[in-house]
């Protein structure tokens, strides 16, 4: 298995992790947790800078704010939707960003894609919709914010790719929270909720798995081409129909297990595309 696809692994799952610590917070606004998992991430962050003696704030710092800001943004609206509507249908719409992430990067970067990876891309794409189905549980705007949010992800993501040759990991990484930390601080001033017991617990643990996950997408996404891992992601969506179901008594469709076995192979097919001959 090659490196990049191993990290992009990695960091789903890890951000699965984070998205039921998300989901379980039900009273604590989206900004809120984004500020107690930026503080956290930015402490990390910077401990690492520190202990591995690379320059803070990194060198090409005009792309690094660019891809902290979109990356808060896109976070901003993913949690939105995440508290508002079932799990498996708000990651389903965050799953968007593979595929704002393919234009994005024949735009700016001049990455080609295969005519058989469309293919395996609508094949992924397909069993995302097909999971979703008809879902009265979201209304309209809330599927605007998720859709908003994949594109902010995939910019985000091409920012990241453009960095591969300038910046560290870890710098990439640090200057998100970089950006979060003083403006949802600001906005916490103006509406906060206390947290109360076990929350102050899913906070932190939130963090830590947003650092696990944005370490291994960023080395993902730095060791391979964009279109080749970030099909990836759509594998977190199996994590929340598993989660959703368990943990938060979330039901599906008989569908959404054919929409899994298509996930499965748009996955497998994008990844492996070098392997067949078609």
């Amino acid at each position: 298995m090659r490196p990049g696809v191993r990290y992009m692994l990695y960091s789903t799952l890890a951000f699965s992790m984070m998205h039921i610590c998300v989901k379980s917070l039900t009273h604590i606004p989206a900004h809120e947790i984004i500020l107690f998992r930026s503080a956290v991430t930015l402490i990390i962050s910077f401990a690492f800078l520190r202990y591995h003696r690379l320059p803070v704030f990194g060198t090409n710092r005009k792309i690094l704010v660019l891809r902290g800001t979109v990356g808060v943004i896109a976070l901003t609206l993913f949690f939105i939707t995440l508290q508002r509507i079932p799990l498996a249908a708000a990651v389903t719409l965050q799953h968007l960003s593979p595929i704002f992430t393919v234009l994005f990067s024949m735009l700016f970067l001049s990455e080609k894609v295969k005519p058989s990876q469309w293919l395996f891309f609508l094949v992924a794409f397909s069993g995302v919709l097909l999971i979703k189905g008809f879902d009265e549980r979201i209304e309209p705007i809330f599927m605007l914010l998720g859709i908003l949010s994949a594109v902010f992800s995939g910019l985000a993501y091409v920012c990241i790719r453009i960095l591969r040759h300038t910046d560290h990991a870890y710098n990439v990484v640090f200057y998100f929270p970089l950006v979060a930390t003083p403006v949802m601080g600001i906005w916490c001033m103006i509406n906060w909720v206390q947290p109360m017991g076990y929350e102050w617990g899913l906070l932190i643990l939130a963090g830590v798995f947003t650092q696990v996950g944005q370490i291994f997408m960023t080395r993902s996404l730095q060791a391979e081409e964009a279109s080749s891992v970030a099909i990836l992601k759509y594998l977190s969506l199996v994590y929340a129909l598993g989660f959703g179901y368990f943990l938060f008594d979330e039901t599906y469709p008989w569908m959404s297990l054919a929409g899994i076995g298509l996930i499965f192979a748009g996955v497998g097919l994008n990844t492996f595309r070098r392997k067949v001959s078609l």
